[in-house]
């Protein structure tokens, strides 16, 4: 029958793919087996410097406050921390928006996942001069920078599915296409959504998300609850 056929033909093609798994085995501890003793030394002591260069690199960027979410007490504080990392997410917060509260959760998680990064917050009130001249409109607001220099935001959820319940990975996958994190993931691609409702988000709409401006098209700053 054709359904036998099908069938055969999968198990000849899986059968195929593990037989070249198996070559390309073969062939890489052959190339093992080939080294001498100062070729594996060499290897070994490659593969010690560059985790010793990445493990130094770690311990700076935890003295500089990486690796945790911190609140930085005024906007004064604001510019020495860019000013010393490389990537920054600085989270514009009110006490009173409760949606700040749902951000704290989520940058708490990639704070300690993404060391290369800097997760701070600042109230935004502490804050009247940056927030005019960031243009701030709506809270909560994330500001991405890299090197110094805003690169860009994220207002409110509207970026993150447009519900209070979006995960952590979306999070990180629109940090990701800033490149304010080092990001894995396929940037073209969001993580699956759902709405509250539970439907899941069309093509369309995802589109519209990674195309759509992010400048905040509000005149007043405003609490986006």
């Amino acid at each position: 029958t054709m359904a036998g056929t099908s069938i055969d033909a999968i198990a000849k093609v899986l059968e195929m793919s593990a037989k070249i798994v198996e070559e390309e085995l073969d062939a890489e501890l052959n190339q093992l087996k080939q080294m001498d003793e100062d070729d594996l030394e060499r290897l070994r002591e490659r593969r010690l410097e560059a985790l010793k260069k990445a493990h130094k690199r770690k311990q700076e960027l935890l003295t500089k406050g990486h690796g945790e979410y911190r609140e930085i007490p005024s906007e004064k504080d604001f510019f020495s921390e860019v000013k010393e990392s490389e990537k920054v997410v600085c989270h514009f917060y009110r006490n009173s928006t409760s949606r700040c509260k749902i951000l704290d959760k989520h940058l708490a998680i990639l704070a300690k996942k993404h060391v290369e990064t800097k997760f701070i917050k600042l109230n935004v009130e502490k804050a009247p001069f940056l927030t005019e001249r960031l243009r701030i409109k709506i809270i909560p607001t994330l500001a991405l920078l890299v090197d110094g220099k805003s690169k860009d935001y994220v207002v409110g959820f509207t970026d993150l599915g447009n519900t209070d319940e979006f995960s952590t990975e979306m999070l990180e996958w629109r940090l990701g296409c800033a490149d304010v994190i080092n990001y894995s993931g396929n940037t073209l691609e969001p993580p699956l959504m759902t709405q509250k409702s539970g439907r899941k988000v069309t093509k369309v709409e995802k589109k519209a998300i990674r195309g759509r401006a992010y400048e905040s098209d509000s005149d007043e700053e405003d609490d986006d609850d």
